[in-house]
């Protein structure tokens, strides 16, 4: 009689991204099963540590429990690193944090792990927050709160719009007419669309995105970190992609080349809304507007049912229909890395609270 060894109640530790890449079609399938957002898949994680942390300080620390036939049944993906206390500043508090954040806007940050390790899970966590400091930002309800530790304390909560990936439910009936006028200008001033489905988002594309949205943020008068120094990272998000699966962008094309570009990410049945950019002088006919409403019929055609507008609580998002959704920030662990993280926290929600009662003040 054949003897099958049982599943062990603790992960393998995984430091080597090589070693990670081994992993990632079973991985990914875990995603897929579990509800794992775009940001907790092998495609963005792997991606992130060879672009941007491997240039950062921080070590990868990423746990597996496998099962009894050796595939993973939980993947918890943490980088240890420091969390900057301010950008002028050296240094930071050493934690643990979610490998995939920081550097690059990553929401809904949770772990591929099947119901039956969900305890296994827990206890480790528990386990890591009485030697580390762990700094678990932008978590998903289902997939990341679930696991925080005992003692963990809500920093901050983030709203993150969204809405049904079907023109037909687009915002009011009235929005719905303004968008069909908008339109109708574009057209009427050679405007044309068309959508890079995944895996056509390619390095020229890229490059235009990059310009367009330069240019926008410059007539805003706003800066911005989604620059030359993000290509890379995203151009191997691209070539980890496949049908159904990675960037896609709808494209805005004038006379005279593209005038504006919406770059976002479909992964099961979600499109995520990531960066635009657009020739700031085709402001007067919405067309910031409209490159969301194609998106919306695009990637409904391609087999979303929804549109995830990410982080933030604009006005516009609304307009077309979106209700939040919100992802939390948590800290846990012990030591002076924990309080210094509380403290700047601290000082940041006494920002916010300053900043948002002087807009009320100068209404």
């Amino acid at each position: 009689m054949k003897v099958v060894e049982a599943a062990s109640a603790l992960p393998e530790l995984v430091r080597d991204p090589v070693a990670l890449e081994k992993l990632v079609p079973a991985w990914r399938e875990l995603a897929a099963a579990t509800g794992v957002a775009y940001f907790g898949t092998p495609d963005w994680v792997l991606s992130w540590w060879e672009h941007i942390g491997a240039n950062g300080p921080g070590s990868p620390l990423v746990a597996v429990w496998r099962g009894a036939s050796g595939e993973p049944e939980a993947v918890v993906p943490l980088l240890r690193t420091r969390q900057a206390l301010h950008p002028r500043l050296p240094g930071g508090a050493r934690c643990l944090t979610f490998l995939g954040s920081g550097a690059a806007a990553a929401d809904h940050c949770g772990f591929a792990v099947e119901p039956r390790r969900a305890d296994d899970v827990r206890a480790w966590f528990a386990a890591a927050a009485r030697r580390h400091t762990l700094w678990l930002p932008n978590l998903d309800t289902a997939t990341g709160v679930s696991y925080i530790p005992p003692g963990a304390r809500l920093v901050e909560r983030t709203a993150c719009p969204t809405m049904p990936a079907d023109p037909d439910r687009i915002g009011s009936a009235r929005f719905r007419k303004d968008l069909r006028h908008y339109g109708r200008r574009l057209a009427a001033e050679g405007v044309r669309f068309r959508f890079a489905a995944p895996g056509a988002v390619d390095d020229k594309l890229f490059d235009v995105l990059l310009a367009l949205h330069g240019r926008r943020q410059t007539a805003i008068g706003r800066a911005t970190t989604f620059d030359v120094s993000r290509k890379p990272f995203h151009m191997a998000l691209s070539g980890r992609a496949a049908p159904g699966r990675g960037p896609c962008a709808m494209v805005a094309e004038g006379p005279d080349g593209p005038v504006g570009v919406l770059y976002g990410f479909l992964w099961g049945d979600t499109f995520s809304y990531y960066q635009t950019g657009w020739d700031p002088s085709f402001a007067r006919l919405s067309l910031g507007t409209v490159l969301v409403a194609e998106t919306v019929a695009a990637v409904h055609a391609e087999g979303a049912a929804v549109f995830d507008f990410l982080r933030g609580a604009e006005e516009y998002k609304y307009r077309f229909g979106a209700v939040d959704r919100h992802d939390t920030t948590w800290l846990a662990g012990r030591g002076l890395s924990r309080l210094v993280l509380e403290g700047r926290s601290a000082a940041k929600s006494r920002q916010s609270r300053r900043a948002a009662d002087r807009i009320v003040s100068e209404r």
